[in-house]
């Protein structure tokens, strides 16, 4: 009898263990605790080495703006250029943007912001409204240089006024730090 009772009581906390496996994975609750997971753990994104710095031809590639105006590859000569591939399904993408909108807030003028996108303009619009954001989104139009592919996102990459890759980072950053924001500035100068 008491060994009968010992496996229905762990028959039962399997169900319940499933359960919440099953609202951490599927659910907007488990969206949420996997945006502050990838908050928390966000780090300081590093410089390349110099031999591992690849430069980028934008000549094939085609953007278009929430309004379906084309981006102007010319607009970026000579800039330091920020491209983010992300997602609004995205948690890891997700929980960069708050760091992301605050560094865009004060460098907007001085570095060309590009967040890429292959989310609907509707999905993006909802999410731009709920978060308050004023981040440029883009669209492509034609595939990105291959020295951007990335089979995961988010995919962040800052390139230097010389056209070179100087940072890429394929996961969750925090965009607004102190070491970050230095590390902006020593490239635009």
């Amino acid at each position: 009898m008491c060994a009968k009772k010992k496996s229905s009581k762990g028959w039962i906390s399997n169900v319940i263990f499933i359960i919440i496996l099953g609202v951490f994975f599927f659910t907007p609750v488990g969206t949420g605790v996997k945006v502050w997971l990838n908050r928390l753990l966000a780090m300081s994104p590093n410089i390349e080495k110099v031999e591992d710095q690849k430069k980028v031809n934008y000549e094939n590639w085609q953007l278009v703006d929430e309004n379906g105006q084309t981006f102007d590859f010319d607009r970026v000569k000579g800039k330091v250029v920020i491209i983010n591939f992300w997602a609004t399904w995205c948690p890891p993408c997700i929980a960069e943007k708050p760091s992301f909108q605050e560094l865009y807030d004060d460098y907007k003028n001085k570095v060309v912001f590009l967040f890429v996108t292959t989310d609907s303009p509707d999905k993006v619009k909802a999410f731009k409204e709920k978060n308050n954001s004023t981040l440029p989104v883009y669209y492509e139009k034609s595939a990105a240089p291959a020295v951007l592919f990335s089979e995961s996102i988010p995919a962040s990459y800052v390139i230097n006024k010389k056209g070179n890759i100087v940072v890429r980072k394929f996961r969750a950053a925090d965009w607004n730090s102190s070491k970050f924001r230095v590390m902006l500035d020593d490239l635009l100068k």
